[in-house]
């Protein structure tokens, strides 16, 4: 039993770093640089951190069997821990708070399909 409960996190942690890869591929073919593949602070992490002409794009990926099962898998406490992460991020950057962006979230269906909802907390 407790192989079988291993099995499926590792299969879980592999499918969401190939849903990882699959979305940053998506960014950069629409001209997004990635800056930061699971960028960790000591608030937690963040699955992709991009760089266009205007700023920052932090990134949420979702994957599960649908868009719709994946999008709730968004809950408001990972929400929290993504901005408290950001922030971190941001006392590294030249103009720190100041520094334009936006917090995305992608999500990735059973075929591999991506979904990007821009803006996606309301900030940036």
């Amino acid at each position: 039993m407790q192989t079988t409960l291993r099995h499926r996190g590792e299969t879980g942690y592999h499918a969401g770093q190939s849903a990882e890869l699959c979305v940053a591929r998506d960014y950069e073919q629409r001209g997004y640089t990635l800056a930061h593949l699971r960028w960790r602070g000591a608030a937690g992490e963040i699955d992709l951190v991009l760089r266009d002409d205007d700023g920052l794009v932090f990134v949420e990926v979702k994957k599960s069997r649908s868009f719709a099962q994946a999008a709730l898998r968004v809950t408001p406490r990972q929400q929290a821990r993504i901005f408290a992460t950001a922030e971190e991020f941001l006392a590294q950057e030249p103009a720190g708070n100041l520094t334009n962006l936006r917090f995305d979230v992608a999500l990735v269906n059973a075929h591999g399909a991506v979904e990007v909802i821009e803006n996606a907390f309301g900030h940036g």
